[in-house]
């Protein structure tokens, strides 16, 4: 995961500066600049890099860590899965994120409303997930949380490295919410009228839900870490493309009349812009 969000940078700022073929296309509700979402895209990149740099600068637990780990220093909320370990459910959840971060704009090119403006289409979904991986990378580069399988027995040499401090927020349930909501929210937006909407959102949902899931079953990460996650992928997919939506020039004008806060009766026209 970490891997990708440096191979695919370069891509992504590319596609975002793909000339669009004028024949055939259908309108697509976005508007991207490269003159200004490069310079964001390549923002967020050095973000992730950093937040894994400072990552990389935090240390392990020694033996006498671990054994003064106490479980009643969590949160109630938390506390029932302190101790949980599964290496079935990490498998199980590795094998829904990484597919899922391919498979989500995959998914999109079937559709030939989306094919024809997909360059573009991949520099949002890279913004996005960039926009996911920042924050995560710099959470957990800034903020020590002790993964849920530390206060029981099992991990092995996991136990002592620095990333079982990573357990605030869950990364990945916030990269598979990420690249799922996006998928959700690009056909929501190319197709207004659709009634599969529900569905694609629904199964975004789930997607999402059963990543969290894994997650909190191998004791990489708490209930709370995988609802943050969750919200800051989702928040991630859904607003990147959301604020390159166009909003035209929209213009209504309607009558008011009422009374103002001297009683004196007022009327006139309502000169609105829609956003």
């Amino acid at each position: 995961m970490k891997k990708l969000t440096t191979l695919t940078l370069a891509a992504g700022l590319l596609a975002l500066h793909v000339p669009q073929v004028q024949a055939q296309q259908a309108r697509s509700p976005y508007q991207t600049r490269f003159a200004v979402d490069g310079p964001i895209t390549a923002g967020l990149g050095a973000l992730s890099i950093t937040g894994l740099l400072l990552v990389q600068k935090k240390d392990g637990l020694t033996d006498a860590q671990l054994a003064a780990l106490n479980k009643n220093d969590i949160p109630k909320f938390d506390r029932f899965s302190a101790g949980y370990y599964s290496d079935r459910a990490q498998t199980a959840g590795d094998l829904i994120v990484y597919p899922s971060l391919l498979i989500a704009p995959g998914l999109l090119a079937l559709d030939q409303d989306v094919r024809s403006r997909y360059g573009q289409v991949l520099g949002l979904y890279l913004q996005s997930m960039l926009a996911a991986d920042a924050t995560f990378t710099m959470t957990i580069g800034n903020v020590t949380r002790y993964r849920p399988f530390l206060y029981g027995t099992e991990g092995g040499g996991d136990r002592n490295s620095k990333i079982s401090t990573n357990s605030f927020f869950a990364g990945h349930t916030a990269h598979t919410a990420a690249a799922t909501f996006f998928a959700a929210k690009v056909y929501h937006d190319f197709h207004p009228d659709s009634k599969a909407r529900p569905f694609i959102w629904t199964a975004a949902g789930v997607v999402s839900v059963a990543e969290a899931y894994t997650r909190l079953e191998a004791g990489k990460h708490f209930l709370s870490d995988n609802i943050v996650g969750l919200a800051v992928g989702a928040t991630a997919g859904i607003l990147v493309p959301q604020l390159h939506k166009k909003t035209g020039n929209t213009y209504s004008i309607s009558p008011v009349q009422g009374l103002n806060v001297n009683g004196y009766s007022y009327s006139g026209l309502s000169l609105t812009k829609r956003l």
